[in-house]
This record gives structure tokens, sequence and C-alpha cells, in this order.
């Protein structure tokens, strides 16, 4: 095993709480990162070609704790180091790509879950818009050398605001994001905080009317079901005009949409899907990555998943070279094999120094005793194809959990109770029992 890195105990405790209640934690991934490889370096590559001004569009396709969740905050840390933005939304019946009102509420969610590597856990719009003005204040002085209430100066930076604002407004959509932009660049000027709040309620999209909208801001526009993609794709643009690499959103739970009864309903929002895949991978937006995260069923399902909508299945189908152990990850869709048990071994290894360590005591578990644990989850009927990272790292906690509170008690007695013995599957082939030959130290 690599050598042992202490984690900080507020870094420890959430994610050792975050794992044993089934949720993937926002910090401390880089800590029990295992497995995974090569999916990380696929996405990574997309990360590249959108730095370099293209898009990207992928699914992640993983059953329930199989890891997607997992793959996707890991994705969403390294992209923020890079100086990406995220914004990440979790779909709901509440919260569609398209719908009465359900559009206009994912694009809420995504706007106010915007993070960036100093401000990771969202809400952090006004702060990059008034990054963006400071930075173009900044940059002039030292090209200028002007002292900063020379009024020359506050000319130059006009200027310099006037062309980011130019840049978007040739865009879909653009001349509004262009004026509201400039509308926040001159109240943060002079100090009008109404103002400046109210161009932020519009860019949250806030204003349900547009009599709304024109009686603050003297607009004619609002951000609507129909049109809230167009608008990331704006912001996606701005971003990299302030000064950042790019835009990333990640969607989660696209089985909401399976679930929605009404078909036609379904398919406007698949319609919606399309639209966005055929945009990214078009050139019809640019420095934008998105990436969403869906279930195999709510996949593939020839009745209500996206497979049931052609032009969506036709574009997303895997090949017929493609299998498990060999995925083709440059494709639409990464499908997430399960970890393996060496991989998992690997993890609870970790997890067992971060326990000791949070607690303050002295590793108990032996390597051969982790060994044994894996050996029973993975011995279970039907786990080759059922069991998830979520449940064998939920059972290990929960056992670290016990071992800590009862000093005498030993891993053996609880890996030998009736609680634990059901798993011990006495159908468990020669095989499988030779597959864990080399845990057996």
């Amino acid at each position: 095993m690599d050598e042992h890195r202490k984690v900080p105990r507020r870094i420890a405790q959430t994610v050792l709480n975050s794992l044993k209640g089934g949720v993937v934690p926002r910090i401390g991934l880089p800590y029990i990162a295992v497995g995974r490889k090569n999916e990380i370096e696929a996405l990574l590559h997309d990360v590249e070609i959108i730095s370099e001004g293209g898009a990207s569009f992928r699914f992640i396709a993983g059953r329930y704790g199989s890891g997607k969740s997992f793959l996707l905050q890991t994705i969403r840390n390294y992209v923020m180091d890079r100086g990406f933005i995220v914004a990440d939304a979790d779909l709901s019946p509440e919260r569609r790509l398209q719908g009465k009102g359900q559009g206009i509420a994912t694009y809420r969610e995504l706007i106010s879950n915007l993070s960036t590597k100093t401000k990771p856990e969202g809400g952090a719009l006004t702060l990059i818009l008034d990054r963006w003005i400071s930075a173009v204040q900044s940059e002039t002085l030292q090209e200028t050398g002007l002292a900063p209430d020379d009024p020359a100066l506050s000319a130059v930076v006009d200027r310099k605001i006037y062309a980011v604002t130019a840049s978007v407004s040739e865009l879909v959509h653009g001349f509004e994001f262009a004026r509201l932009l400039s509308a926040y660049y001159r109240a943060y000027v002079n100090g009008e905080d109404e103002t400046r709040a109210n161009v932020v309620r519009w860019f949250r999209g806030e204003y349900s009317t547009k009599t709304e909208a024109r009686k603050a801001l003297d607009v004619n526009i609002i951000i609507t079901d129909d049109d809230w993609y167009d608008y990331m794709k704006l912001f996606a643009v701005f971003f990299r005009l302030a000064g950042y690499t790019g835009l990333f959103l990640m969607i989660d739970e696209l089985v909401n949409i399976f679930k929605i009864p009404h078909a036609v309903s379904r398919q406007y929002n698949y319609e919606k899907m399309l639209a966005m895949y055929n945009d990214a991978l078009q050139g019809k937006a640019r420095y934008l990555g998105i990436l969403m995260g869906v279930t195999p069923q709510a996949l593939e399902d020839s009745r209500k998943g996206i497979f049931s909508y052609e032009a969506l299945r036709s574009r997303l189908t895997e090949g017929r070279f493609s299998k498990p152990g060999a995925r083709d990850l440059l494709a639409p869709v990464i499908r997430l094999d399960p970890l393996t048990a060496e991989e998992m071994l690997v993890l609870c290894e970790k997890l067992a120094e971060m326990h000791a360590d949070l607690y303050g005591y002295s590793r108990k578990v032996t390597t051969e005793e982790l060994a044994e644990f894996i050996k029973i989850e993975y011995g279970r009927i039907g786990a080759d194809e059922n069991i998830t990272p979520r449940e064998v790292i939920r059972d290990f906690i929960e056992l670290l959990d016990l071992l800590y509170q009862n000093p005498a008690m030993r891993i053996t007695e609880l890996l030998s109770s009736e609680s634990f013995s059901y798993a011990k599957s006495e159908a468990v082939s020669n095989e499988t029992e030779a597959g864990f030959a080399e845990f057996t130290i």
C-alpha cells in the first residue's frame, strides 16, 4: 500500500459520515480515490478540448451506489482546480430539462450552485462578477500606470468591459445579456447596490414576468423554460472572457425523466437533451462541458428510457465491440463496471486508516481480516452483478464503528455472526474462491 497520508480530522469526519449515510462527500475524495482511472482519464481528455474552445457531452451510466456520483464529484473537484466554474444539479419531479416551470427550476438550481475553486460550496455568481470587474481594473492600472482616480483610467476600463460584452452580444440572446453585464459594471462602479442585486436576480432567473424585469432593469426579456440552456452557453463564453477556463454542467438523477408518467412530457425532455447533445457535438457551444448521470434502466428502457427517443438511441447505443472490461471510454456514454474485489480491498484499507486517525487509535483490522470481509461481501449470491461500492462501504464503516465502541470485540466475531453469515453464499464456486487466493496472506 502507498505510504499512509494522514487526513485532516474535519475532512475525515465528513468523508466517513457521508459514506456511512450513503452519499458522496464534497471534500476529501483524493484520500479515498480507488479505481476509475481509465474513466477519469477519458473525461480529462474532454477537459483539454473544452479549455481550447470546444464542448463535450457525456453520460455516466451506473446503477445506484455504483460510484456514478463519486466519479462526477471527482471530476468536479479536478476541473475547479483547473480554473473551471462548475454548476451542478440533481433532477427531481420539480426540476427537469423541460416543463411548465421545471426547466427554469433546473436553471435556478444550476446557477445557485455555481462553484469555483475559492468558493466550492456554490453561490459564486456575485463573486465571479465582482472578481471580473476588479481584475479588469487592476490589469488596466498595471498596463497604463495611471492613478486610480484618474478619469482616463475609467475610460480604458470601460473599453475593456465593452470588449467583453460586445463578444457576448453576438450570441443568441447575447444582446440583453451584454446589456445586463454593462448595467452590473456601472452599478458596481457607482455603488448602486440595488441595481447590482436586480441584475443578479435576473441572471438567476428569478423574474417571472417581463413586466417585472422591465420595471426593475428596463429589459424586455426574461429567462424561460424554453431558452435557459442558451443562457448557460452565454455564461460559458462570458466566464472564459472573465478569466476562467470554461463552464461544466453536471446534471445527475436523469432517472426522474424516466419516471415522468406522461409520454409527451418525457419526449419533450428527451428533445431538449438531444438539442443540448447536438449543440455540444456540432460546435454550437464553446468552453462548455456537460456530464449527466443516469442509471442503465433509465438509459436503455425502450418504452420510457432515453433509448425510447430514437434520435438519442441511434446516437448513444454501444457498439458491438465494447464489453465489460473493455469499454470504449471515448463513446458518449461511459458505463461504469463494478469495482473489483482488489480495488475494494484497497479502499477499505484507506478507510480503516482514516477511521483510526480520526478516533485516535492504532489500526486493529489486519489486511487478512479485510480480505475476509471483502470475500464475504463478494461471496453473496449474485454479487458479481448486484453488489455496489455504496453497500460494501456502508457495511465496513459500521464494522469499524462497532469495533471502536467495543474494544474487546474482534472482527472475526462480527464476520461470523448471524448478521453476516447470510452473506456467505454456499453457491460460491471454486473459481470465486480462487479469485480471492491472493488475499489469503
